[in-house]
């Protein structure tokens, strides 16, 4: 079974704030490597301290925060946004 990618409702705020060019790329680097049947931890880097059991996927300059939950098969999209912003208040 293919994992599948949802977004948080936050995540339409953070999406606003990067531009078009790098939001494809972004949805491409999602959809190419963690939308697959494979594993979607093989990419990402798991999340320490305050943000302990979340992952993130670098893609260029931004970062894309997610909770990987096994037992729905889904990859959730909590945070996306520009390496020296997307950690903190989260």
């Amino acid at each position: 079974m293919a994992w599948t990618v949802e977004f948080d409702a936050a995540v339409d705020r953070d999406l606003k704030k990067i531009d078009q060019q790098q939001k494809r790329r972004i949805f491409k680097y999602l959809k190419k490597k963690v939308a697959t049947k494979k594993d979607p931890r093989r990419f990402g880097d798991p999340l320490r301290k305050n943000l302990t059991g979340l992952w993130k996927y670098r893609i260029g300059d931004y970062r894309v925060i997610c909770d990987i939950q096994d037992e729905r098969v889904v990859v959730l999209v909590l945070r996306v946004g520009h390496r020296s912003k997307v950690y903190g208040g989260h």
